[in-house]
């Protein structure tokens, strides 16, 4: 499988927001799993895919009711019975990343027991094999 990069965008709204007027950690977290989400259903059914750890994500700058989050997602690493998305979010205003970070999802049966999904991952760019290296070294 090559990889894919899937777009999610979302408007943040008033309700979005924390007491300092920016957008809450807790509600990008949701849209965050989201977006990697999209990125694993893309190659595995929805039904099979549970998310086992997020790898962190990181702030640069803070994002403000009226912008637009604008997430991309990709598959950076395979294994046995597992799948590790990277997740980026910028903004319209922004091209640069605001948000950056790893989610790795497992794949299941339908007891939820971790099953081999038999994927290989095709790496083609520069920006692949760094993702990838990147993936390689999380805990």
């Amino acid at each position: 499988m090559k990889p894919e990069v899937f777009h999610y965008d979302r408007l943040i709204k008033s309700e979005d927001l924390n007491h300092h007027k920016t957008l809450f950690a807790g509600r990008c977290a949701e849209w965050f799993v989201e977006a990697g989400f999209i990125a694993a259903a893309s190659v595995l059914p929805a039904a099979n895919i549970v998310c086992l750890k997020v790898h962190g994500f990181l702030f640069t700058a803070p994002l403000k009711a009226g912008d637009i989050a604008c997430f991309e997602s990709r598959i950076v690493k395979v294994g046995r019975t597992s799948l590790t998305t990277y997740i980026s979010l910028s903004t319209q205003k922004k091209t640069d990343p605001v948000i950056s970070g790893f989610i790795t999802f497992v794949h299941v049966n339908s007891e939820g027991k971790s099953e081999p999904h038999g994927l290989e991952l095709e790496l083609e760019t520069e920006e692949d094999y760094r993702l990838h290296q990147q993936a390689l070294g999380l805990s």
